[in-house]
């Protein structure tokens, strides 16, 4: 992270959040998760922008992509126009030269030289910073071996029970199963897309996480719980500032919501406390 860099973290979390300590406190909210980072605040997908939330008490989601020569990163797009200044899809650099590319300028100059960061040095921040927070792994490529190695590096760093496989992960069995073949104990979503689907995904026996898009109620939250599995709700219904639907998940007893506006989130969850 660049001098620039940490100066407009230290902005973010100085002038955004000043309480984030009692959000903390409060076991009856469900985790807040920001999508991709704090990226209304700070580039997405990028070291700055994941030390803001674990400085906010915030988890965060990232996408995981995979270079020419191997080394797994964390940029959502194949291509790289849109967060950096380069061209290209990913996986046509190889690390030395994806890492030549700014990832920061594009958001604002405060944030110029930026890098696109590798997975294993996202875990390490992590492990240093001994937050626990909840980081969803958004696995956006498909190999032999992704999601050994994957697992692979959780474990190096630690944070292994920190973590939950989402992107590819919660619609393909076969990534669920060689994620929990890597360890029997990682952590594994499973998507239920609609009430309907509900039943299948908690007879799904490598996922501990339901992935849901709708809000469920309390009674279906319980029934969850009873069979060990934990809810993350995501999707449009909370993604924008939905601070009713936040309320009804918050009432429902999910245990993480998956927002872009997590701050607004957890002003709220603030509020609640009162």
């Amino acid at each position: 992270m660049n001098r620039l860099s940490r100066i407009a973290l230290a902005a973010v979390v100085f002038m955004l959040i000043q309480n984030a300590s009692s959000i903390a406190q409060d076991q009856k909210a469900p985790r807040i998760v920001g999508h991709r980072g704090l990226m209304r605040h700070a580039p997405e997908n990028t070291l700055t922008g994941f030390a803001a939330c674990i400085h906010t008490r915030l988890g965060f989601e990232l996408d995981i992509r995979r270079t020419k020569d191997g080394v797994l990163v964390v940029l959502h797009d194949d291509d790289v126009k849109r967060t950096t200044d380069g061209k290209g899809s990913v996986a046509s650099f190889t690390l030395a030269e994806l890492q030549k590319l700014d990832a920061g300028k594009w958001f604002g100059a405060e944030f110029a030289g930026e890098r696109v960061p590798t997975l294993d040095a996202v875990f390490a921040m992590v492990k240093k910073l001994g937050s626990g927070v909840l980081i969803a792994l958004d696995i956006k490529v498909e190999d032999e071996s992704i999601e050994a190695d994957v697992v692979a590096l959780a474990k190096k760093h630690g944070v292994l029970p920190q973590v939950v496989c989402i992107g590819a992960t919660i619609s393909d069995a076969k990534v669920r199963a060689k994620l929990r073949k890597a360890d029997a104990k990682t952590p594994v979503a499973v998507l239920a897309n609609k009430l309907e689907d509900l039943e299948a995904a908690l007879a799904d026996k490598n996922a501990d996480w339901i992935y849901v898009r709708f809000v469920p109620t309390s009674e279906q939250v319980k029934k969850i719980h009873a069979q060990g599995k934990r809810v993350f709700m995501v999707g449009p219904l909370v993604a924008g500032n939905e601070p009713d639907n936040w309320r009804r998940a918050r009432d429902a007893g999910v245990d993480a919501i998956l927002t872009d506006y997590p701050l607004e989130c957890q002003a709220l969850w603030r509020t609640l406390k009162k």
